[in-house]
């Protein structure tokens, strides 16, 4: 039976991390190791100056075992492969908002399946567009199992990065562009009121 590890950056309450799980389980045994909070835009960043904690979660999975972690998507996957030895697959997802162009080098839900293949396990980062009211993982639910069957019978080892819009038409491979970044700086007032 497949062993998958799945992760996430927008941490272990996630609507899109308990909807990546429930989809990965009907491919193999998975085990979610995620943050503890939110760490979108950490990149591939590590923890080395404090210690990490790996905390049972309460949260249920569908019966998946779920742990919290205090620190980024890359610990998650460095400390879940080292305790759960023998994966086969990493996952990290559903970000919510795509990653395209430039933005996949800040991407901590990339940074996750990153850290797979630098481990030498197949990476696969998932990502939909959150809308107005929210991404309706129920209703991308049959599209997230075409996908991942897909990828996981894809022979090749690497990272993948899928994006997937509200209303799926069909799948298209493209290569990863990197030459549009969409963020910005801009002047704001901190929370003690000062101006930046």
């Amino acid at each position: 039976m497949m062993k998958i590890l799945a992760t996430n950056d927008d941490g272990i309450y996630s609507p899109g991390l308990a909807a990546l799980a429930k989809a990965a389980s009907r491919f193999g045994e998975v085990t979610v190791v995620a943050p503890d909070v939110e760490q979108s835009s950490m990149g591939q960043a590590i923890t080395h100056t404090r210690p990490l904690s790996l905390k049972k979660s309460s949260l249920t999975f569908n019966n998946i075992e779920a742990f919290r972690v205090n620190g980024t998507p890359a610990d998650c996957v460095a400390l879940g492969t080292h305790l759960y030895e023998k994966r086969d697959l990493i996952l990290s997802g559903i970000n919510f908002g795509y990653n395209l162009g430039n933005s996949m080098w800040h991407s901590g839900t990339l940074a996750g399946a990153r850290q797979g293949v630098l481990l030498g396990i197949k990476g696969i980062a998932l990502s939909t567009t959150s809308g107005d009211k929210g991404p309706d993982f129920e209703a991308l639910e049959p599209h997230l199992e075409k996908v991942l069957k897909l990828l996981i019978e894809e022979s090749a080892f690497g990272l993948y990065n899928v994006n997937i819009p509200p209303k799926p038409l069909g799948i298209k491979w493209t290569r990863q562009s990197v030459r549009f970044y969409d963020g910005k700086i801009v002047p704001g007032m901190d929370p003690m009121g000062r101006k930046q």
